[in-house]
C-alpha cells in the first residue's frame, strides 16, 4: 500500500472526471492482476509468482522514467540525479517488509476465495490508523476509533474464528493488510525528503533481488500460457499502481476511495466465472463493514488535510488589517 498524495481542495469538474475514471481504471488494473496471479498459482510457486511480477513491473517502470531522459546529452546521469535518495538504509527495510506483504497477500489470493481475499485485504487502511498512532504520534478522535474499531469487527465476520468455516489460511490475508500498514507509514516517512519517483523506483529496484533469492528455493521453469500469466500479471499490477497514484493527484480521496473498491466486484465476479466461487453472506457483511470503514477513514483523513492546509495558508497569507 503507498500513501496517498495530498488532494486539491478544489478540482474544476472535468479533472475531478478524469480522476474518477483514472481510479476506475486501477481498480480494474488490480483487480485483473489478482486474477492472473490466480491463474499462474496453478502451476507456478507464490515466490515465483511475486519475482516474475516485481520484475516485468521493473521494466516497465524502468522504461517510463528513462525514455523521457534518452534524449538529453546524458541521459543515464540525468535518470541517476532523478532517483538520488541519501535514505538507501530505510528502504531496504521498507522493501523487506513489502516483500513481506506481497508474498502475504499473492498466497491469500492463491489459495482462498478471490473475493474473500480481496476484502481483506481492504482492511489495511483500518491497521495503518493504529500505526499512525503507535509509529507518527498522531492523534485520532473517537470517530475515527469507531471505524476503526468497527472495521476489526468486519474483520472478525469474515474469518469467523472459533467456527467451523474458520481458515487459518484467513489470516495471511490479514497479515498482508498489517504488513501493508507497516510499508505505508515508511512511505510517509520517506516521501517527507524523497520525491515520487524515487519511491517507487527503489522500491522495485530493490524488490527483484529480495524476491528472486527465495524465488530460487521453489524454482519451477515456467512454461506455455503461464508465461502470458505471469506478464500480465506485473502489466497490471504496475498499470494499477500508476493510475492511483495520478487519480490521487488530481481529486480528493474521499470521493476516490468508493471507486476504488470496485475491484471487490471485479474479483467477485472473476472466481464466479473462472474458478466457480460462491460468495457467501459473511463475506458480503464484512466486507461491506470494512468498506464502509475504510471509507470514512479516507474521508476523515482528506478533511483533516484540507484543514491543515487551510492553516498553513492563513499563516502564509495574514489578513490585511
Amino acid at each position: 500500500m503507498n500513501a496517498s498524495p495530498p488532494s486539491p481542495a478544489i478540482a474544476p469538474r472535468g479533472t475531478q472526471a478524469r480522476a474518477a475514471l483514472l481510479m476506475l481504471a486501477s481498480a480494474f488494473g488490480f483487480g485483473l492482476m489478482a486474477l492472473f496471479i490466480r491463474l499462474a498459482s496453478a502451476s507456478a510457486p507464490t515466490w515465483e509468482i511475486a519475482f516474475f511480477r516485481v520484475l516485468f513491473g521493473f521494466l516497465i517502470l524502468f522504461a517510463l522514467l528513462f525514455l523521457p531522459m534518452s534524449s538529453q546529452p546524458r541521459p543515464w546521469q540525468a535518470f541517476l540525479a532523478s532517483v538520488h535518495t541519501r535514505q538507501l538504509p530505510r528502504y531496504v527495510v521498507r522493501c523487506a517488509i513489502g516483500v513481506a506483504a506481497m508474498f502475504c497477500g499473492f498466497w491469500a489470493i492463491a489459495h482462498l476465495p478471490l473475493a474473500q481475499a480481496i476484502s481483506l485485504n481492504y482492511s489495511s487502511p483500518i491497521f495503518v490508523t493504529v500505526a499512525a498512532i503507535l509509529m507518527l504520534g498522531e492523534r485520532v478522535r473517537a470517530r475515527r476509533w469507531a471505524a476503526v474499531i468497527g472495521g476489526f469487527i468486519g474483520v472478525m465476520v469474515i474469518v469467523r474464528p472459533g467456527s467451523d468455516a474458520f481458515s487459518a489460511g484467513s489470516l495471511v490475508a490479514v497479515a498482508s493488510a498489517m504488513l501493508s500498514a507497516l510499508v505505508a507509514i515508511q512511505i510517509k516517512q520517506l516521501s517527507a525528503i524523497d520525491k515520487a519517483d524515487t519511491i517507487v523506483f527503489w522500491t522495485y529496484a530493490l524488490w527483484v533481488p529480495m524476491t528472486l533469492v527465495p524465488a530460487l528455493w521453489a524454482w519451477r521453469m515456467p512454461h506455455g500460457i503461464v508465461w502470458l500469466w505471469l506478464l500480465l500479471a506485473g502489466i497490471m499490477g504496475t498499470a494499477g499502481q500508476l493510475l492511483w497514484t495520478r487519480a490521487l493527484k488530481l481529486g480528493d480521496v474521499s470521493a476516490l476511495t468508493p471507486i476504488s473498491f470496485t475491484q471487490l466486484p471485479v474479483v467477485a465476479f472473476a472466481g464466479w466465472l473462472f474458478f466457480d466461487e460462491a460468495i457467501d453472506m459473511p463475506t458480503i457483511v464484512g466486507a461491506g463493514i470494512i468498506l464502509a470503514s475504510a471509507f470514512y477513514i479516507a474521508h476523515r483523513e482528506a478533511v483533516l488535510a484540507r484543514r491543515a492546509a487551510s492553516k498553513a495558508l492563513c499563516k502564509s497569507n495574514p489578513p490585511v488589517v
